[in-house]
């Protein structure tokens, strides 16, 4: 989405919803100014809302556009980018790009010849055993993004302008697209699209890109007498419930819509006759919630039911590869716990494996590092698997 659109739809949203405009470029003159009144809002007299402030705008708006737009200033070499791979990344994608089992490889199936030509061969004639990110990626500019927002997987928006421009160097150094030497910065950038394997692979529909292009579909909308009897409905399957822990939990019970209780079995009945039972059990999870982030210093209760420490698994993302019971991506907590009954010093072992990640225990498929969890939190979590799963 490009940055006008997404300043266009934030002043839309706004308007719609607060009766406020977006005025990035108008300063606040005192620590409490008064909210500036729209149109909207002097013709409805709504009087709520404010303009969003620049540093809302420029934390929500950090897209950047295949013509570079938006792109900070900042640089990185190949040799900074393999050392925060290493730390970073490897853990997911391999040392060298290569990834494994579960994570499709990044690099490989492109040629010198593509380069020059912008077209993969690779991905008309077949021939290759998997189609790799950078055989399919058209614009450098994308891989600088989506790295910036979405990586590493564990923390997200972490690594600073800088570091992306360093891990980028270092993967287009293993594409072959640029040589050991070289340095990623807001300047160089412009040179490497210049020779994306595949920067002439994208095909563009006219209608679907342009304004004035026909659809690709003719579906007559009803306009009387339409049939609205299609209840529209969602469910989870029984195998998948309670992969990722409570959803009640992770959702804001703020609003008309409440997280299901995916730890227990699908309510019966309609609607109306579990909407008390789903909102009391929505606001017992904040209770869960408030306890898993007291410190862990023997001052609070047991968690005997785990309340505390499955909302510390489900906040960072442990509940994404592990269940209680089964196997998922990972080794169920059953499992764990009978792996390490009679090991020695099975709780330091796991807490520091929570902490820098690491794979081969139980297969080829990698844990990711939790270098933000604390010694308490982490150690708390090893405590309760390995005293009440197994039990």
């Amino acid at each position: 989405m490009y940055r006008w659109t997404r300043h266009a739809l934030l002043s839309c949203a706004l308007g719609m919803a607060f009766g406020s405009p977006v005025q990035a470029q108008t300063p606040a003159k005192s620590p409490t100014p008064a909210p500036a009144k729209s149109l909207v809002q002097a013709e409805h007299g709504y009087s709520v809302g404010r303009p969003a402030t620049k540093a809302e705008l420029d934390a929500w708006d950090i897209d950047v556009r295949p013509d570079f737009k938006g792109l900070p200033r900042g640089s990185g070499t190949v040799d900074q980018g393999a050392d925060i791979w290493d730390s970073t990344c490897a853990t997911c994608h391999g040392s060298f790009g290569e990834s494994n089992s579960f994570f499709a490889p990044l690099v490989g199936g492109t040629t010198p010849e593509d380069i020059k030509s912008g077209h993969v061969a690779g991905l008309i004639k077949g021939g290759q055993p998997s189609r790799t990110t950078f055989m399919k990626v058209d614009t450098v500019s994308t891989l600088w993004d989506y790295i910036h927002r979405a990586m590493p997987w564990d923390n997200p928006k972490s690594l600073e302008p800088d570091d992306v421009y360093a891990v980028l160097a270092y993967l287009l150094n293993l594409a072959e697209i640029v040589p050991s030497d070289f340095t990623l910065n807001n300047e160089t950038i412009v040179q490497v699209q210049e020779k994306m394997p595949n920067r002439n692979g994208m095909k563009f529909w006219p209608g679907l890109w342009t304004v004035s292009g026909e659809p690709d579909t003719h579906n007559t909308a009803c306009m009387s007498e339409c049939d609205t009897s299609g209840k529209p409905a969602s469910i989870l399957p029984p195998h998948a419930r309670d992969a990722h822990g409570d959803l009640a939990a992770q959702m804001r019970i703020i609003g008309p819509v409440r997280g299901v209780d995916s730890m227990t079995s699908a309510l019966t009945g309609s609607v109306d006759d579990n909407v008390e039972k789903v909102r009391e059990h929505a606001r017992s999870t904040l209770v869960a919630t408030q306890r898993a982030d007291e410190k862990h210093d023997g001052s609070s209760k047991p968690d005997a039911n785990g309340e505390k420490t499955m909302a510390m698994l489900t906040d960072n993302g442990c509940m994404t590869c592990h269940a209680r019971d089964k196997k998922v991506v990972g080794p169920s907590f059953v499992d764990i716990a009978a792996k390490y009954k009679d090991q020695d010093d099975a709780t330091g072992k796991l807490t520091a494996k929570i902490q820098k990640g690491g794979s081969g225990v139980w297969g080829a498929i990698p844990m990711p590092a939790h270098p933000t969890l604390s010694d308490d939190d982490a150690k708390a979590m090893v405590q309760w698997i390995l005293t009440n799963t197994g039990q």
